[in-house]
């Protein structure tokens, strides 16, 4: 009972306030906005056409109830905390009679897949190289390594991605310019093939960058822990170096590393924009982009409040699984 009351509890509180200021500040922006869709549905119907101007009022009040824009602010509101609980976005302001569900449902695969696989990629490597650097930071290696670091590190991410894109689909046409993987989805080895043949490009693009940013982390964590009493005692010991490494260094680096694994999954669901837009890449980066250029608000509102839930999910969780990755905090 008391490690819900003071320990569940509180999280959970927090995760709810963090989700409710989220949502209402999602739903005040467009509507500040001084770009009103309405009256850009309206243009694009009478470009070509003249209308009665009782007509147009009318068409006017009925997109208003089919966007919920009807009635004052606190109604328009309540309504769309209503259509949040019931997992409605409602239709896309762009692609009419599609819905926003639709559209954010035909990308948030292939970013989850592409995000989630670069991410989980680059922090192994990042924990596994920064810590071997960090725990022989003498060696000619850990040195080397940290150079080749230094210097990618800093490279702006739209640079790299173009400096692949042109070398290897350009000068050596290796791998696709833009686009996804063809077909209809299936298990078979032809389509998975496909898939990854089309995704190599994008999450190679997003690895080196993160697993530069993480390097650099552990192995400022792991130098730390190298210089500690008990670290100097295992040796004094002739404990195994690996055990060393393991057991003494690494794991004792996992607490802000765990929390940097858990944030980046949370943020996967507002897309990587720039690595879609540049390999045209069809996931909610794209989707985004094309939203915000159409001034399709609820879907852009839709992509804003699956990053705010995604987010203050993973702090939660995260925050929750501390004890089970560092041996030094325990539930109280």
């Amino acid at each position: 009972m008391t490690l819900l009351k003071e320990f569940i509890l509180p999280r959970l509180l927090q995760w709810f306030i963090v989700v409710f200021i989220g949502v209402t500040i999602t739903f005040l922006i467009p509507r500040l906005s001084p770009i009103n869709p309405l009256d850009q549905a309206i243009s694009r119907l009478t470009a070509f056409q003249t209308m009665n101007p009782d007509a147009v009022v009318a068409l006017r009040a009925s997109l208003e109830d089919l966007y919920g824009l009807e009635g004052t602010l606190f109604d328009q509101y309540i309504a769309f905390w209503q259509r949040i609980a019931q997992g409605d976005l409602g239709p896309s302001f762009g692609a009419f009679p599609m819905s926003a569900n639709e559209i954010i449902s035909r990308s948030i695969g292939w970013t989850i897949g592409l995000l989630g696989t670069s991410v989980i990629i680059s922090w192994v490597l990042g924990i596994i190289l920064g810590s071997l650097s960090g725990y022989y930071r003498d060696s000619w290696w850990s040195q080397l390594m940290e150079k080749a670091v230094v210097v990618v590190y800093p490279v702006p991410y739209y640079i790299l991605a173009f400096v692949l894109l042109m070398a290897f689909t350009f000068y050596w046409p290796i791998f696709p310019l833009i686009g996804s993987v063809s077909g209809r989805p299936s298990l078979s080895w032809d389509y998975i093939s496909n898939l990854l043949f089309h995704s190599f490009l994008p999450a190679v693009s997003i690895i080196i960058g993160a697993t530069a940013f993480r390097f650099i982390m552990a192995k400022a964590l792991s130098t730390t822990e190298s210089a500690s009493d008990y670290v100097y005692y295992a040796e004094l010991a002739a404990l195994p170096k690996r055990r060393i490494l393991f057991d003494y260094v690494t794991r004792n680096t996992m607490l802000p590393q765990v929390t940097d694994l858990g944030l980046s999954l949370g943020t996967i669901f507002s897309g990587a924009l720039i690595t879609e837009v540049v390999f045209g890449y069809p996931g909610l980066g794209s989707t985004l982009y094309n939203a915000i250029n159409a001034a399709d608000y609820n879907v852009i509102m839709g992509v804003t409040l699956l990053s705010i839930v995604g987010i203050a999910t993973a702090s939660l969780l995260v925050d929750l699984s501390y004890p089970l990755f560092d041996p030094r905090v325990r539930y109280r």
